[in-house]
């Protein structure tokens, strides 16, 4: 019998209920697009619903045969176990379909992973999704080799096949720009508005000036903990753009604020400009960029790194304080504050990064943005690493068609 063509393979993607994961999933959904694979990409509803109003993420997807979007009716976000749910889906599908590929897209950095797998308890209490690691026949990690080498030879001795595409955001604009001649990329998947205003003020800063201030899409603290930041902020007397959701400060009771405190709103014109929501990347990249104030989370800490934007890190949990500690200790990347918010000390970190200690840290970031963008330049790691993903997932469904067509002919 003559055996028709081999069919696309078809990717499911199921990212977290999370700014940071939607963010990064999307990321390489996107590259595996450009690779001709067919895509689902679940969500839960409210998320994909977010996604929608505040972004363009349908129209730019339906470039692309073969990808759709699902949702997931009923299911909250803000369920504290989704895991179970994820798993309890997975195993009804596949009473339809046979996965050739099971694979673990990590969206923290591989010290982080690492850590987490050694500690006992934490994994005991399925707190993460590590103990049943070995399920999965590979790891896909948002890293590059030239940044996480020794780490990376750690975690190979378990689990040999780590694919290490990142940072996945520069790796999908220098891919864009090299199959599609698309020379900006400014698209965004946030689940909040984005206020542009603060690209137009940025434009009137002088280069190098402004510091960057930004806790992530989760961080809350309270309103002691913001005057501490924005009086440590003024005394500094360095101009900065801050990002502060709405939801982000609480009382002692842990309620939410609501509005930013009137004495910030009435001064910043002066010192600086507030926003509820920025396009973090674009910003990174401004010219009038001098320094990031980060809750260290993986995706600020890879695109800081690759901006070549040195960072003080204020990590708030997870794998921030892992993140923070290697961004100051390791990489000699910027400067970490720990768990201190001080106004004393808010204003010496932001003089230290950005006048007396700022020739060595322009040194080191220039370095490492430089070898973040060599490893997704053709030739490089990533870019290496990201080609033999794609061929090893040809490979398995070629495998698995030619195993179907085999047994079809036999019956």
């Amino acid at each position: 019998m003559e055996q028709g063509p081999i069919l696309s393979p078809h990717i499911l993607i199921f990212p977290g209920p999370g700014q940071g994961h939607v963010n990064s999933i999307l990321k390489l959904a996107e590259l595996l697009c450009l690779a001709g694979f067919k895509i689902t990409f679940i969500n839960f509803q409210d998320i994909h619903e977010r996604l929608v109003r505040h972004t363009d993420v349908e129209a730019r997807f339906s470039k692309y045969y073969g990808f759709q979007f699902k949702t997931i009716p009923g299911c909250q976000a803000e369920d504290p176990r989704p895991v179970d749910w994820v798993r309890k889906l997975l195993q009804e599908m596949e009473v339809k379909s046979k996965p050739i590929f099971k694979k673990m897209m990590h969206c923290i950095s591989a010290c982080s992973f690492w850590t987490f797998f050694s500690i006992p308890d934490v994994v005991a209490a399925h707190q993460l999704p590590i103990k049943e690691i070995r399920q999965c026949q590979a790891l896909i990690i948002n890293t590059f080799e030239e940044l996480e080498g020794p780490i990376l030879s750690q975690i190979r001795i378990r689990y040999p096949k780590i694919y290490t595409i990142g940072p996945l955001h520069e790796h999908l604009k220098t891919k864009l720009r090299s199959i599609e001649k698309q020379e900006s990329y400014s698209s965004s998947n946030s689940l909040w508005e984005v206020d542009r205003t603060c690209i137009t003020w940025l434009d009137n800063q002088p280069s190098q000036s402004v510091l960057y201030v930004s806790f992530g899409s989760i961080t809350i603290m309270t309103r002691e903990q913001l005057m501490e930041f924005w009086h440590g902020l003024v005394n500094s007397k360095k101009k900065f753009l801050w990002v502060i959701r709405p939801e982000s400060v609480i009382n002692q009771d842990g309620d939410n604020l609501g509005e930013i405190p009137e004495q910030l709103q009435e001064g910043e014109k002066e010192k600086g400009y507030i926003v509820k929501w920025a396009p973090q990347e674009e910003v990174l990249a401004h010219k009038a960029i001098g320094g990031f104030l980060t809750h260290s989370g993986w995706n600020s800490t890879l695109e800081s790194m690759e901006a070549g934007v040195p960072m003080i890190c204020w990590p708030y949990f997870g794998d921030q304080q892992v993140n923070s500690r290697f961004v100051s200790e390791v990489w000699k990347l910027g400067l970490d504050m720990k768990d201190v918010c001080d106004r004393g000390v808010v204003e010496k970190m932001v003089n230290d990064l950005m006048v007396d200690k700022r020739e060595e840290f322009v040194k080191s970031t220039a370095r490492m943005a430089e070898l973040a963008r060599k490893s997704v330049s053709e030739g490089g790691s990533s870019s290496s690493c990201l080609n033999r993903l794609i061929a090893d997932i040809r490979l398995m469904n070629m495998k698995a068609y030619s195993s179907d067509t085999y047994k079809d002919n036999l019956s």
